[in-house]
């Protein structure tokens, strides 16, 4: 969570291609309009910079731009920071503290992942965009409070509703307009223009003289690449290259898109005595593709041994992905992504 102020910017928006000039056209056509706004999109697909947007081309460009993840904090919590609470309304809360609506007075409120807002949350939440009002925890009187709603979620709004896991009436309210940004690999003439604009950034800040490009052979890597994690994931693989460079007076001719990729990966470790045993990892069978007497392809080996071990793991724990990652001892994010590099279909 944080505040914004009226004439601060994180980054620009930066591409060419329709589908993203027509997202952008239409918040900035919603923006002057003191309505609220959805935006919708993958992970790293910019929806706070279309947030930003929305705040700094209306008439509330001067007030307070409050950002609030709504994932970041426990259910418990989400109420209290939200709407604010009075002094002994719960254990913890020694004194009164305002809420990001009251903070946001005059200005406008980005509330991220709103799919993840409890039934009472949204229960609130609904009455304060209705009527303009929040009551503060253990408060009997609501605060008038003037603010501009702009919610963002990753998730399919509509399906959620029919399945009764968000409010029908409160996405009523808050679909005014609707802001779907397309994901990186349907921009695919942006992505050489996006690494341009990161690289000369990171560029500058190394203090290189000037900035030599890419090869055409990364140049191709990066135009074939799938990048799920979007815009965020490419700013992390062109910055790294650009740093990982020794050569600046040479175009850069090495690119790795996942930094945890290596021959030295650490196995997973044994579980204790009390614990359910893991899953253990694959006894790869050595075929001539990666026999070490034969083969002369280094990462063709390594490929070949990490997606058998990917593919046992999962076996074992009968396809449950949740379950592979701990034996793993990955994060869920990292065997998807190993998974989808290997061409592993989920059962």
């Amino acid at each position: 969570m944080h505040q914004i102020s009226g004439m601060e910017r994180t980054t620009h928006l930066v591409g060419q291609s329709s589908s993203f000039l027509d997202a952008v056209e239409r918040a900035s056509r919603a923006a002057p309009l003191d309505r609220p706004v959805l935006v919708i999109g993958e992970r790293g697909t910019g929806k706070e910079l279309i947030a930003e947007r929305l705040h700094h081309l209306s008439s509330r460009w001067d007030g307070p731009l409050v950002v609030m993840n709504c994932a970041a904090l426990p259910e418990s919590l989400i109420e209290a920071e939200l709407f604010g609470h009075e002094a002994g309304s719960f254990t913890g809360a020694q004194r009164a503290r305002a809420g990001r609506f009251e903070e946001a007075d005059g200005g406008t409120l980005f509330l991220d992942e709103l799919a993840t807002l409890s039934a009472a949350a949204q229960d609130r939440l609904l009455r304060a965009v209705e009527y303009g009002e929040v009551t503060r925890i253990g408060a009997s009187k609501p605060i008038t409070v003037d603010v501009r709603i702009v919610a963002a979620t990753n998730e399919h709004l509509p399906r959620l509703a029919e399945e009764g896991r968000f409010r029908s009436d409160l996405l009523d309210r808050l679909s005014f307009e609707v802001v779907t940004l397309p994901p990186l690999r349907h921009r695919e003439s942006d992505i050489p223009i996006l690494a341009d604009h990161f690289a000369r950034r990171m560029a500058m800040e190394l203090e290189w003289p000037r900035w030599p490009g890419f090869s055409e052979e990364v140049e191709a890597k990066m135009a074939t690449y799938r990048w799920p994690g979007n815009v965020r994931e490419l700013r992390n693989v062109i910055e790294r290259a650009v740093y990982r460079w020794d050569d600046p007076e040479r175009a850069i001719d090495s690119i790795q898109f996942d930094p945890f990729e290596s021959p030295w990966v650490p196995l997973p470790l044994a579980k204790t005595a009390e614990a359910s045993p893991a899953p253990q990892p694959a006894q790869a069978v050595m075929t001539a593709a990666h026999n070490p007497a034969e083969c002369a392809d280094f990462r063709l080996a390594v490929a070949e041994y990490e997606k058998a071990i990917l593919a046992e793991a999962l076996e074992r724990c009968r396809w449950n992905q949740r379950a592979a990652a701990t034996a793993l001892q990955l994060s869920y994010d990292q065997l998807r992504h190993a998974m989808k590099r290997h061409q592993i279909l989920s059962q």
